[in-house]
């Protein structure tokens, strides 16, 4: 009898540490797996909201910033280029930016000029093609250039594929990029501080 009990209370031993062991092991692996699927600070911050300052930004001149791992262009338009502009709609396949590329359309882009009215000069808008998501090179002078038609009225060629955007990154009819440039959800914090990734509707 006194041996029967010995054996089993070294069995439970045996069986309590066991248990207790794969314990530890259940739980630090959980702890590993939810270690796993929290983001990063990098990733959390690739989907922040950015704010730029664009004080530096002169007419005619074009800043690039990073948001979510892309290229998003600030350009501040000429009066000269923006009067291109409304002069483009009978040449691009989507002149009212009806189509949705990756991102919806904000409703205060929804205009020849694709920017805010507060400062309509200003265009912001993610600086990749719809076509293979190559990123266009600028081409913002007027006029006769290689690889573009004599009538050039400025804007963005994208060196992949060939297809050519206006000053408000809108594609031109017949070209391979099926859809306009992303502009992104955006708001100005002063008249030279933005923030790109939120707007008065929240952030993207």
């Amino acid at each position: 009898m006194s041996n029967e009990k010995q054996v089993d209370s070294g069995r439970r031993g045996l069986l309590v540490a066991t248990c207790a062991a794969g314990g530890v092991v259940g739980v630090s692996t959980a702890g590993a797996l939810v270690s796993t699927f929290q983001p990063s600070e990098r990733a959390k911050a690739a989907g922040a909201p950015v704010e730029v300052d664009i004080s530096d930004v002169a007419p005619g001149e074009m800043k690039v910033v990073e948001w979510r791992g892309k290229p998003v262009w600030i350009l501040r338009r000429t009066p000269e280029m923006m009067a291109t502009l409304e002069k483009d709609a009978g040449e691009l396949a989507d002149p009212a930016s009806d189509k949705v590329f990756q991102l919806p359309m904000p409703e205060y882009a929804k205009n020849a000029f694709r920017s805010r009215a507060e400062h309509k000069e200003v265009l912001v808008t993610v600086g990749i093609c719809s076509h293979l998501g190559c990123s266009p090179s600028s081409r913002l002078a007027s006029g006769p250039q290689p690889n573009l038609p004599d009538n050039w009225p400025g804007g963005f060629l994208c060196p992949c594929h060939g297809s050519t955007f206006d000053l408000s990154a809108r594609v031109f009819k017949n070209k391979p990029a099926p859809t306009n440039m992303d502009v992104p959800p955006y708001m100005y914090l002063s008249d030279n501080k933005l923030v790109i990734g939120k707007d008065e509707k929240g952030e993207a």
